[in-house]
């Protein structure tokens, strides 16, 4: 097994573009992000680690992270997969990269950090189960009062906030950012047209579209204020925000939600959403 490293998204791609894309919706995290890194690599400082490890030039493991975010993972071969997470592992270690968890499908998530454990004797532990969910066709939920919008340069400042308030509320294992770190993407993202509210009178609620890949787009934040939830707004914008996808030719739109939270499994279902495939996320004490 040889493991290589990449200076730039688009060799990364060339390597691993084709073992992600056979199963484009249920790899779409590190898919997209990978794309997106190759698009617009000025957003994704400092470099972002890329790795591959090949064997008689079958991609065998791909690993992605872009600090200070967790560790993605990818296994094209289960069988060889510890071996190969190992040379991954070593890898980090020698170059002295910062890995507070690892996130990817179950197996190939539980291989990584059972190899970062027996490297660097730190423990793991299993901080969110979460589900792939692929929608192709939306079931159009009952229609709350209010219309979907995409949000404006006016929005900046209470969109910098409902995503904090999301961040905090659903990924509370993930890094935090300082308050001028959120307010800057909420000026990219509303600049680029990828956040869209629920308006009732005023904004009720917020979804995002982020990582297009070649046919898909996933679908996220979303995200209702409490004051607001419990009125259909979330379930309404996420099918029209999908649609509206659909409708400029996606073929499908994926989403991940937490397994342990009942109401979004259900809600997304309802609209059209079908289960992919699970990922585990573990942090490293």
């Amino acid at each position: 097994m040889q493991l290589h490293l990449y200076s730039s998204a688009l060799a990364f791609l060339n390597a691993a573009q084709p073992a992600l894309e056979a199963a484009e919706a249920a790899n779409n995290l590190m898919y997209g992000l990978a794309l997106r890194i190759r698009d617009f690599p000025e957003r994704f400082l400092p470099a972002p680690y890329l790795c591959t490890v090949l064997a008689a030039k079958q991609l065998q493991v791909a690993a992605l992270m872009t600090p200070p975010h967790n560790l993605v993972v990818f296994s094209n071969h289960p069988a060889r997969q510890d071996q190969a997470f190992a040379l991954i592992a070593q890898n980090l270690l020698r170059d002295e990269w910062s890995v507070p968890g690892v996130l990817g499908p179950n197996a190939a998530a539980l291989a990584f950090a059972q190899a970062w454990q027996n490297l660097t004797g730190k423990t793991y532990s299993l901080t969110m189960r979460e589900r792939v969910y692929e929608l192709r066709q939306v079931t159009p939920p009952p229609q709350p009062p209010g219309y979907m919008r995409p949000a404006l340069e006016t929005d900046i400042e209470m969109v910098a906030r409902w995503t904090e308030e999301f961040q905090r509320e659903a990924l509370p294992d993930e890094a935090n950012f300082a308050p001028e770190q959120y307010l800057e993407n909420a000026r990219l993202r509303i600049k680029d047209r990828t956040y869209y509210l629920w308006q009732d009178g005023i904004p009720v609620a917020l979804a995002g579209w982020t990582r297009p890949t070649p046919h898909g787009c996933s679908i996220g934040p979303v995200y209702t204020p409490r004051e607001f939830r419990s009125k259909g707004y979330a379930s309404a914008l996420t099918a029209g925000l999908s649609q509206l996808l659909l409708d400029q030719g996606k073929q499908f739109t994926a989403l991940f939600t937490n397994l342990a939270n009942p109401t979004s499994n259900s809600i997304y279902q309802k609209i059209g959403y079908r289960p992919v495939t699970d990922f585990d996320l573990y942090r490293f004490g």
